[in-house]
């Protein structure tokens, strides 16, 4: 048998090599969903909801959800990319959603419902069945009873880059269970099931977080520029720390979602902006615009969980005193509810840890997020949702009187001496106070100090709140001073 010649052997390796690449090219180019759209999802009722995804430039792709069977169709543009809207009915289902192209994908088990994004640091990322050797309380008893068809689940995979991405690794909505739940983040999952609860609708949860991650970290390139005294990477630098690398997650985690119709945002991070409260309190307010502007949603409800009391001088580089003290970030959240429109902020004053960063009561954080929501966002009426918070200070015969606003039912300490009040003259140094309760105020006075200028409450690393609203909301930790 002759051997075949060379140039025979070179066009049956072209030709082969063509092949496989045009076989690539096939399969990449198939009709492909982005990762938010599987099985089990819930769409964002009586809006016009986003879905989107690749395929063949120049095919058509339609779209044809079970509840109004209307077919929608969009041309594939030169880059592969498709997008669709379709009109959602109100809260229901279940029902399926046939999407057309160089395939066909059908999605199951579709609700429509209420779908919010949870997002922060590991506050927001702690898994209901705890961190390892870090417990959530009553965490087994609920995951036991967690089973609920109208409660869907949602984790976008840890993911940086220094560009932004089109798509995050893949995920599936699940319906929650105990395996699901005891997996998801432990605060969405408290704030869900009070939702699904009171609401009586499907509730859709998309959790994106990442542990350790600074605010930065999820905002976007031209938004960090604004502070220049924050490093963006280039494009082509490498990620040593993904979670502190600012823009990295939200480039690889948070911008693959944008667009996804949501009903409004929950969040809990501060913890690793600790040490520059100064910066988070215009750091905060400018994210939430930058959030709020990508998705197109108007001001949506913006709800969030004041970082907890902790001894952080615990943590490297072990820094203590002056503004390390966690309290002055605890303000700047405080400030930054009067800095961004529809937002409301939950107290945790009475279940920090001085030895754990990471409190165990999970459950207090997720149902007063909840409250904000049912009151503020679902108009639900007859229960407290906002803390007791600073309003005015009146100083008249050596006495200030400290008035708070969102107390229509008063305050109270449970009986007990208040101790966590301080109060200053214009030397500018704190001393103990007196303080007593009066309707919604407090009474705040001290003999070593005769002409009050200043007042601070639980201004300190760690403490326990003592202060309340007659429903047993903690007043946040607050200054009445700038010094």
């Amino acid at each position: 048998m002759t051997p075949p010649r060379p140039a025979a052997l070179f066009i049956k390796s072209s030709a082969f090599l063509l092949a496989a690449i045009l076989l690539q090219q096939t399969a990449f180019a198939q009709l492909k969903l982005a990762s938010l759209f599987t099985d089990n999802m819930v769409l964002q009722q009586q809006t016009k909801a986003a879905i989107w995804g690749w395929a063949t430039p120049g095919k058509t792709v339609s779209i044809k959800p079970s509840w109004n069977k209307k077919t929608m169709t969009a041309k594939v543009d030169a880059s592969g990319k498709w997008k669709l809207f379709i009109e959602t009915p109100v809260a229901g289902g279940p029902y399926e959603i046939a999407v057309s192209g160089d395939r066909s994908i059908t999605l199951k088990n579709v609700l429509v419902g209420e779908v919010w994004l949870c997002a922060g640091q590991s506050n927001m990322e702690m898994p209901m069945k705890g961190f390892k050797g870090q417990p959530i309380m009553g965490a087994n008893e609920a995951i036991l009873h967690s089973t609920n068809k109208n409660l869907r689940l949602y984790t976008v995979p840890r993911g940086a880059s220094t560009t932004p991405q089109e798509a995050s690794k893949p995920s599936e909505w699940k319906e929650a269970a105990p395996e699901a739940v005891s997996n998801f983040s432990a605060t969405a999952y408290y704030f869900g099931k009070e939702l699904s609860a009171l609401l009586q609708v499907p509730i859709g949860l998309i959790n994106v977080s990442y542990g350790g991650s600074p605010i930065e970290s999820w905002m976007d390139e031209e938004t960090v520029k604004s502070f220049p005294e924050i490093n963006v990477p280039a494009k082509t630098d490498s990620i040593k720390i993904p979670n502190r690398t600012p823009t990295a997650l939200y480039n690889g985690m948070l911008h693959p979602v944008i667009g996804y119709g949501i009903k409004g945002m929950v969040w809990y991070q501060g913890e690793s902006n600790y040490d520059r409260p100064d910066q988070y309190e215009k750091l905060l307010p400018a994210a939430v615009q930058q959030w709020r502007r990508e998705w197109n949603l108007g001001d949506f409800p913006f709800y969030f969980v004041q970082i907890a009391p902790y001894n952080y001088a615990q943590l490297p580089p072990y820094n203590s005193g002056g503004k390390f003290n966690s309290a002055y970030l605890r303000d700047a959240q405080r400030k930054s509810v009067n800095a961004v429109p529809n937002s409301a902020m939950a107290v945790l004053m009475d279940v920090g840890e001085e030895a754990s960063i990471h409190p165990a009561h999970k459950k207090e954080a997720g149902q007063r997020l909840a409250l904000l929501a049912l009151a503020k966002t679902y108009d639900l009426k007859g229960f407290g949702a906002e803390s007791p918070a600073y309003d005015t200070l009146l100083v008249a015969n050596g006495i200030a009187e400290v008035k708070f606003k969102n107390a229509p039912n008063w305050l109270t300490s449970y009986g007990k001496e208040l101790s966590l009040f301080e109060v200053a003259g214009k030397d500018k140094q704190f001393y103990p106070a007196k303080a007593v309760i009066y309707r919604s105020s407090v009474m705040v006075s001290s003999p070593i100090v005769k002409e009050p200028l200043a007042v601070r409450y639980a201004f300190c690393d760690f403490t326990t709140g003592e202060l309340f609203s007659t429903e047993g909301l903690p007043v946040s930790s607050f200054r009445t001073d700038n010094w």
